[in-house]
């Protein structure tokens, strides 16, 4: 089944986390990463209770509609909230925490009845973009945690779920900057980090994207700038597409600066 695939992959992708994260100083918890006001423990704090929200949304539509309810509109103030929330705990609560949240989440995505979907922030989604979801999170926030510890993370195939939602994800990024989305589809084309390609979109699209796909998520997710990646587009909508690429939810972010890792490119 497909979700068990995206559930296999979302554990291993935080199990990678988990051990850049645990064999890390009490000080460098607090050290900052790209995203203004956050450090390490930030990020991690992040996780955990986003993943506890998706948890509920999973398990307790009611409870999660109120939720979102009380949360009300800010989203950049909730998100904020949420990554202030256990950021001051020592590491070692903060870190069990995390795990407990991540796999209460992924026994909760296990369960949910085949067809049914779950109610989420734009729309309602199915089990499995929900583990989409959080891969990209899981993939973002562990690119700040990486970058803020100077180290590079090796890319692996699992993040074709996240090249395919950045893909699913083109209109969006044009709607949430109050634009219209192009007509057509694109062709998009990625070389995969373990060899072979990656390929999204009719065949006679007249537009498209190719590259590689570690970069095509570092660009979705906005963890590196265009500029610094080796991102080709055809077309002139799908040009613009490339300009304002954005997986996630919420209103558009300032992304990082041009060559602003330039120093410190990821493997691929």
């Amino acid at each position: 089944m497909v979700i068990d695939e995206i559930l296999a992959d979302l554990e291993a992708e935080g199990d990678d986390l988990d051990g850049l994260v645990s064999g890390i100083s009490a000080d460098q918890w607090r050290l900052p990463t790209p995203a203004p006001g956050w450090t390490i423990a930030h990020q991690i704090s992040h996780l955990a209770s986003t993943a506890a929200v998706a948890t509920l949304a999973a398990t307790d539509a009611a409870a999660f509609a109120a939720r979102r309810a009380e949360l009300g509109g800010d989203f950049n103030g909730t998100t904020d909230a949420g990554a202030a929330e256990f950021a001051d705990s020592p590491p070692e609560q903060l870190l069990a925490h995390w795990r407990d949240t991540r796999h209460a989440l992924e026994d909760a995505l296990a369960a949910v009845p085949a067809g049914e979907r779950l109610p989420w922030i734009v729309t309602s989604i199915s089990p499995a973009t929900m583990g989409s979801v959080r891969m990209m999170e899981l993939f973002g926030h562990g690119q700040d945690i990486a970058d803020a510890l100077g180290v590079e993370r090796p890319a692996t195939d699992r993040i074709v779920h996240l090249a395919r939602f950045g893909v699913r994800t083109r209109d969006y990024a044009f709607i949430t900057r109050g634009l219209t989305p192009p007509a057509e589809e694109f062709r998009v084309k990625l070389a995969a980090p373990g060899g072979g390609e990656w390929m999204w979109g009719p065949e006679d699209a007249t537009q498209g994207v190719s590259g590689p796909a570690l970069d095509f998520c570092l660009l979705v997710t906005q963890r590196r700038h265009r500029d610094d990646l080796s991102l080709v587009a055809v077309g002139p909508d799908a040009d613009r597409w490339l300009d304002i690429a954005q997986a996630y939810a919420g209103p558009p972010g300032p992304g990082r600066a041009p060559g602003q890792f330039a120093a410190a490119r990821p493997a691929e």
